[in-house]
């Protein structure tokens, strides 16, 4: 029996373990997608206890204690934090299978030192190794962020937002770490949403150009993304519910914005009219520009609707959507290739069965850059070893996986790079498998740039980051 969450956790071949020590292993982080808050970058925060940089805004593990009985009480409502923490220490056993199990453990291995396993009899020896040791000034935000050895962090910023923290961090010489701003416009996209209007309102406001119609639509989102540009950003997200291909001509689209800004209810089709033209619009913008696009959509959001009503969004109320837009996403991506404006594109989806659709889709706009077209890594409830290891099966079966960007973050907690050694790992057994079952050549220069690449090497030359 081997041990558990030993130096080869999930290598299981002697080839896996030359990949994973040798190259894997030594090559830093790329975080191009997350959550994190860049005023607590700038701010060097130090967290007092390790449930407010654990628990805190982690709906992963709210769903696992909610799935465990536990009261509400002791995951977002006004227990203690002892008390949030031990009723997640006696959750832990139950995630037998789970990522979070690993997640943890290898969280408190590497950035507290505890080689035991958490529990309910466990908890309180844990509480106090992390509370003492988030007190030391290595567990500051920036020297957790210098530890885990990332070069770039890419957060998720809003066409509105200031962007004051990116450029105070940019302004600062005493942290090496880059820090940019990626545009995530969602809320100008909604047009269905009631907070609509008040949101254009804002748009106008910080853009200086008074939103009426579409064409001021999109001058006002092409002067923030002058403004985004100018502070770093390369990178979009979109988060889409549905991928739709609907195209309109702009009187359509003029009256669609008129009815949702004087509060009038607009109807389905109207709705992925006017998102069609928004994606069109930002996509050749991003082509222009140079930036990527990210395209997350099949998540169905915000069920349980007394719960949504009590904490709203992000909360661990999202489940996968079984809608599968595959001839709609080629559509789209077809009506940018008629004019040559297709940007570098990354689409994940959160039902694993587009992984095929997607991989047939991005071979079909392929040109002029390796990899252009992205199928991104498994995603939020796709991001463990089963999942991990049929997406990369999925896209080296269909696609070029030497090409492949590997993995994001997409988190809001500081410790969680360690989800990139469990994804690194689970590549170098994928692979190192492959090797030992005769399937690819102990080719060893091949195989470092491959490994390397997909955990590094390739994401900075597919963003063009400067580092």
């Amino acid at each position: 029996m081997k041990p558990f969450m030993d130096k080869d956790f999930l290598l299981s071949t002697d080839m896996a373990k030359t990949l994973f020590h040798d190259y894997a292993a030594k090559v830093p982080i790329l975080d191009y997608h997350c959550h994190i808050n860049p005023q607590e970058i700038f701010e060097d925060r130090k967290f007092e206890n390790i449930t407010q940089v654990w628990l805190g805004g982690d709906h992963y593990k709210w769903r696992q204690m909610r799935s465990n009985g536990v009261d509400e009480k002791y995951i977002t409502g006004d227990a203690s934090d002892r008390e949030k923490f031990q009723k997640w220490a006696e959750t832990m056993p139950k995630l037998i299978g789970n990522p979070l199990y690993h997640w943890s453990h290898l969280e408190l291995k590497k950035y507290f030192g505890y080689d035991g396993y958490l529990n309910g009899d466990t908890a309180e020896e844990v509480w106090n190794l992390c509370n003492a040791k988030l007190q030391e000034d290595s567990m500051t935000v920036r020297n957790i962020i210098r530890q885990s050895n990332v070069t770039l962090i890419c957060t998720t910023d809003d066409p509105v937002d200031t962007l004051e923290w990116h450029q105070k961090i940019a302004a600062d010489d005493t942290f090496d770490v880059q820090v940019l701003p990626a545009w995530r416009p969602d809320k100008a996209m909604n047009v269905e949403k009631p907070t609509y209007a008040e949101y254009i309102a804002k748009l106008s406001e910080v853009s200086g150009i008074e939103i009426k119609d579409f064409a001021s639509l999109k001058a006002a989102l092409e002067n923030r993304m002058d403004y985004f540009a100018a502070n770093g950003c390369s990178v979009s997200d979109h988060a889409l519910e549905y991928v739709m291909y609907a195209p309109a001509s702009e009187a359509e689209l003029d009256a669609i914005m008129a009815k949702s800004l004087k509060g009038e209810s607009i109807s389905k089709e109207e709705e992925l009219k006017y998102k069609t033209e928004f994606m069109l619009f930002v996509a050749k913008q991003y082509n222009k520009r140079g930036w990527v696009m990210q395209l997350h959509y099949g998540c169905k959001r915000d069920n349980n609707a007394f719960m949504f009503e009590k904490l709203g969004a992000d909360t661990g109320f999202d489940c996968i959507n079984n809608y599968a837009p595959s001839a709609q996403m080629a559509d789209f991506l077809n009506a940018l290739s008629a004019t040559d404006e297709i940007p570098k594109t990354i689409i994940y989806s959160l039902n694993p069965v587009d992984n095929a659709s997607i991989g047939t889709i991005i071979g079909c706009f392929q040109s002029k850059v390796p990899g252009k077209i992205q199928q991104g890594s498994a995603w939020w409830f796709n991001d463990h070893k089963v999942g991990m290891t049929d997406q990369m099966t999925s896209l080296a079966n269909l696609g070029c996986l030497g090409n492949f960007i590997g993995m994001l973050t997409d988190s809001r907690s500081f410790l969680s790079y360690t989800r990139h050694e469990y994804f690194r790992r689970i590549l170098c057994e994928l692979i190192g498998g492959w090797v030992e079952n005769g399937e690819y050549p102990a080719d060893m220069k091949s195989l470092k740039e491959i490994i390397e690449g997909i955990s590094y090497y390739n994401a900075v030359k597919y963003f063009g980051f400067n580092l």
